[in-house]
């Protein structure tokens, strides 16, 4: 399918402040996704220094100057309407994993995996090894921790999150992430678009590593629905907020997310 999807923010800056944005949808080799047109404005006008981070996501840095400040990104990108399931997919040892997967497989700031081991084995104990047990986390994370759009203001730990017992799409994505390292599979977050997600926002879900291959997972959705559109993956949400701000005097003001349907064709990425 063809979707357009865009993200408007609106900054009120009390003193020049740096920001670094993440917004322009992922583009590399092998990612299941093609970009047709694509639009990046910022009002004023504004010199912007643009770099790939480490895991290849596109990321913009400026100055934002004091008053108000408006960046829009939009863009048209083809995706597929569903996605890829492999019941039975097998767990990939460690000493077999490419060495870019590696990292996917460590603790990190909010996926503390090395506090999970025991309630993973315990969640798993009867699913095959590999997809099985992504699955039966996925499941476990639905059934567990309640999804509430709009709960946290601010990233918090899986730890926190399954003592809490809610969360925010992000927040149940790195339980589960955590979950699954804690196993030794490799899991990543992802942030992006979501066609007839409600309500509306820029989402995150993850993907997990066995079969020698990612996979998609969404504990957030009953049914795992296709049009998606990737911005940024990582290890947990330090590595793709939409945004860093250095400093005090920066604030959002509003953010307007939109993703419509331009065409409903089955297509082959």
């Amino acid at each position: 399918m063809k979707l357009q999807v865009s993200c408007n923010l609106h900054f009120q800056v009390i003193e020049p402040s740096v920001l670094i944005l993440m917004l322009r949808p992922f583009r590399s080799r092998g990612c299941q996704q093609r970009i047709k047109r694509e639009v990046y404005s910022i009002t004023p006008t504004i010199p912007m220094i643009e770099h790939i981070d480490n895991f290849g996501n596109s990321c913009q840095r400026l100055v934002a100057p004091v008053g108000d400040v408006f960046i829009y990104s939009s863009a048209e990108v083809m995706v597929a309407n569903n996605i890829d399931v492999a019941p039975n997919a097998g767990f990939v040892e460690i000493q077999h994993l490419p060495n870019l997967v590696l990292p996917f497989l460590l603790p990190s700031r909010y996926c503390e995996s090395d506090r999970f081991g025991d309630i993973a084995r315990e969640i798993t104990a009867n699913a095959l090894l590999g997809y099985d047990q992504v699955n039966q986390i996925n499941d476990w994370v639905r059934n567990s921790i309640a999804y509430l759009p709009g709960s946290s203001e601010f990233p918090l730990s899986a730890v926190e999150v399954h003592q809490l017992g809610y969360g925010v799409c992000r927040d149940l994505a790195q339980v589960a992430i955590a979950l699954c390292r804690s196993i030794s599979i490799p899991a990543r977050l992802v942030v992006g678009y979501l066609y007839n997600l409600q309500p509306m926002d820029l989402h995150a879900w993850f993907e997990a590593y066995v079969g020698d291959k990612w996979y998609t997972f969404d504990p957030t959705q009953t049914d795992l629905h296709g049009g998606r559109v990737i911005i940024a993956f990582g290890r947990d949400a330090a590595d793709v907020s939409i945004f860093h701000q250095f400093g005090s005097g920066c604030l959002l003001n509003n953010m307007d997310v939109r993703v419509d349907l331009l065409d409903n064709s089955h297509i082959i990425l």
